[in-house]
């Protein structure tokens, strides 16, 4: 059974009157990353326009994916990284570069996730719409639009169901026979429509890239139910509906692929299989189907409140709303807040996202979530681990969503298998490794322009999630049935993979990046990519072993691999300052092409890492303040999922004027009215990062360990402009569920939960440490 812990505390204190949260609009969408909302069950997803003549209902499903060829290890790519590491030993680190470069695998590209297509409901007007609206109410998960046309009130409500897997829409008017509709199916790509009988269409197909790398395949069946009127088909593979009362439609969407083996399609008829999940939830009563629905959204949802108030501007339009906040933004001085409301409806639309892309049983929320309308998404909307990924899941245990981890693990221990394959290939390694990219084809491989691709600790930052999972809900089962085997392959890697610096002595990793930044060694004039040791690489093998040593002491376990771990950690070179006070991102000092770049790599040992903190490495914690400062004034933090992990630095260095300036910019310059955060284009790591963010400013419990407890930080970073405000459900590591209140900037109440009434240290910003005893009373 998992979550021992977790589940005793499901539901969080909520207030009696919830604020609203809620997104609406005053006109349909225009733009798709623009204006479009949201809803998903966490494998079905669609974006929502709320047109009225034309409304657009882009739908995707998390496994359209192209398929193969994926990258492979080149002969001699071993052989070539053992030489590269003497030669840039040697003094000659151009050439170790040109040496890697030449033996990386092959970049195969594009190979994307892909939409599922669309689903098109037409109607010709006989009067121009009065008194439109529409909105996506996160509480519920329902996007509706209303409207009214000669004197009839018309509205559509559209979600996507996970108790019942499927995506439905109703419509009603509030006069008899209203409804004249066309509905259809189209896809840009890869598609055969049909229509099944009078009441459904289907499309049907393979994925490809132009024809090449073909995919899973795919089935997509949509029924139509009328009450009065009627239903038949029309010219072009349309459904025609004709003076309806109501009408109700069911759309369920699957493929053949498998995460267990996804070169083996699954063995199902898919058309069966979709009119089987429309049986199931046409044989409910609508408002059961949609209770259902909401129950199973709340039941995750719900866990988690926080009111700043000024919930008076909710009545404006989103766009509006945002619209002041961007207009503020253009200062460069701290900015007031003038509507709170809209960043704790921010922070509340980042859970709903993580809960409609990543529940129990799906694949991970990818780039964009599960929400793409393109064949060739950007970036292919795939997986990123050298951060996006992980970025994704930030908010998962902090903001009460830990079932939405699973996925997660689920996808990491399914790249096991090709990760010990390329550790053994390519560096002639144990244990198992995982590059800057992957996908549902599970490739590891490290792959393309060495800046990006050299770079195989994508496993070693993921694993961590694992640690953290028990950290936060003290599952042991958990920790010793899929923490413990995945850590210890991690683990042998990095083993395997360091080397000894023969000037200092110590193990270093490479040769490998600094996430996709570049440097100059002085004196020369070539740009180079691949360094040994560089901050980053060693700050995750720190965090590997030390993750791995602590769950081994957790478990009580006996493995020779133990003493192994325990000594290399003891000889692992560390970052260092550098002569200006800043944390060095390489071992040497080396000139910055770009000093502004948006990954801040070499600062992982502050957040998400918790390798230094203000009470064990004061120093280094300034140092990488400095890090941070000189980063942003030559211009860093300019894409949104890079400002997001400076708002969690900033927290993490009580800096709350500056994680609130970060957290302004976020939304002022780097979100759109739908508040879909961008890189730009569109990517959900910014809307994840941001949450977490917000989640840090409030609770921090990253000081301590398994075996001595965590110290819980109250209001670390809260800024002045948050004067009042209430939050219930955050999580700690540890085990424990906090609510806090708190008034003129300062803690008025708190209260801890956990299952076992354990005793945690307490610190209230301003206050003194405490020793408190989890017993749900307010103190």
């Amino acid at each position: 059974m998992r979550h021992l812990l977790i589940l005793p505390l499901l539901v969080s204190m909520v207030a009696a009157e919830a604020p609203p949260l809620t997104l609406h609009y005053d006109e349909p969408a225009k733009v798709w990353e623009r204006d479009a909302l949201p809803v998903g069950n966490g494998r079905l997803g669609a974006m929502v326009f709320g047109g009225v003549e034309t409304e657009r209902i882009q739908l995707n499903e998390e496994s359209m994916w192209a398929g193969p060829p994926v990258p492979e290890i080149k002969p001699g790519f071993q052989d070539a990284i053992k030489q590269a590491r003497k030669l840039w030993f040697d003094g000659r680190e151009k050439e170790a570069q040109d040496l890697v470069q030449k033996h990386m695998a092959d970049r195969i590209s594009p190979r994307s996730y892909q939409t599922l297509g669309d689903l098109t409901i037409r109607m010709k007007p006989d009067a121009k719409a009065q008194d439109y609206h529409r909105e996506l109410d996160l509480d519920r998960a329902v996007a509706t639009t209303t409207f009214s046309l000669g004197g009839v009130t018309h509205t559509r409500e559209v979600f996507t169901s996970a108790p019942d897997d499927v995506l439905v829409v109703r419509w009603t008017a509030d006069k008899p026979g209203a409804i004249t509709a066309s509905l259809a199916l189209s896809r840009p790509a890869d598609v055969t429509l049909s229509a099944p009988d009078s009441t459904s269409l289907s499309m049907h197909g393979q994925v490809t890239q132009k024809g090449k790398h073909p995919g899973v395949h795919y089935n997509c069946l949509l029924r139509v139910v009328a009450e009065g009127g009627s239903v038949k088909q029309g010219p072009e593979k349309t459904l025609e509906v004709t003076t309806a009362d109501t009408l109700i439609l069911y759309l369920a969407a699957c493929t053949d692929y498998q995460l267990a083996d996804p070169s083996e399609p699954l063995a199902i008829d898919l058309a069966t299989h979709n009119s089987e999940t429309i049986d199931k939830a046409q044989a409910k009563p609508y408002d059961q189907l949609l209770a259902s629905h909401t129950a199973a959204h709340q039941s995750l949802f719900r866990r988690c409140s926080l009111d700043l108030g000024g919930w008076d501007a909710a009545k404006r339009p989103t766009d509006e709303r945002l619209a002041a906040i961007k207009k503020q933004a253009k200062s460069n001085d701290v900015p007031p807040c003038t509507d709170p409301a809209l960043f704790a409806l921010y922070f509340q639309y980042g859970r709903y996202m993580l809960i409609c892309s990543s529940r129990p049983g799906n694949l991970p929320a990818n780039l964009q979530g599960i929400w793409n309308d393109r064949i060739e998404a950007p970036w292919n909307a795939d997986y990123h681990t050298n951060i996006n990924l992980q970025m994704n899941y930030w908010p998962a245990e902090a903001t009460n969503l830990s079932d939405c981890h699973e996925p997660l693990f689920d996808f990491l221990e399914a790249l096991v298998p090709s990760g010990k394959k390329t550790a053994r290939n390519a560096f002639g390694a144990r244990g198992f490794t995982v590059g800057h990219t992957t996908d549902v084809s599970l490739f590891t491989t490290v792959f393309g322009a060495v800046q990006y691709g050299m770079w195989p600790h994508g496993a070693g930052w993921c694993s961590q999630h694992f640690m953290e999972h028990y950290r936060f809900t003290g599952d042991r089962e958990f920790l010793g049935k899929r923490a413990w085997p995945l850590l210890r392959e991690t683990a042998l890697f990095y083993l395997d993979y360091l080397v000894t610096d023969p000037k200092t002595g110590k193990l270093v990793s490479g040769p490998d990046t600094s996430p996709e930044n570049r440097f100059r060694i002085p004196g020369q004039k070539d740009v180079l990519q691949l360094s040994m040791g560089p901050a980053m690489s060693q700050e995750i093998i720190w965090d590997v072993f030390t993750n791995t040593l602590e769950a081994a002491e957790v478990l009580g376990l006996d493995d020779p691999v133990i003493a192994e771990i325990r000594a290399a950690r003891a000889n692992l070179a560390a970052p260092q300052i550098g002569a200006d006070g800043r944390l060095m991102e390489w071992a040497n000092a080396y000139e910055e092409p770009e000093p502004g770049h948006r990954h801040i790599s070499h600062l992982f040992a502050i957040h998400p890492g918790r390798q230094y903190n203000r009470e064990s490495a004061p120093a280094m914690i300034d140092a990488a303040r400095k890090s941070i400062d000189f980063r942003l004034s030559k211009g860093g933090g300019h894409t949104g999922w890079s400002r997001a992990w400076i708002i969690n630095f900033r927290a993490r260095f009580h800096q709350p004027d500056e994680a609130w300036h970060n957290l302004h910019a976020l939304l002022g310059k780097s979100t759109t009215p739908n508040l879909f955060n961008t890189h730009p284009p569109f990517q959900i790591d910014g809307n994840f990062g941001g949450t977490a963010g917000i989640a840090e400013m409030l609770l921090q419990s990253h000081i301590g360990n398994s075996k001595d407890g965590y110290l819980l930080e109250l209001l670390p970073a809260l800024p002045p402009e948050w004067k009042n405000g209430a939050v219930t459900g955050l999580r700690a590591r540890g085990g424990f569920e906090v609510d806090l209140k708190w008034k003129d900037g300062k803690i008025d109440s708190f209260r801890l939960r956990h299952p076992q009434n354990a005793t945690a240290r307490v610190l209230a910003t301003g206050g003194t440490e405490q020793s408190v005893t989890a017993d749900n009373a307010w103190h």
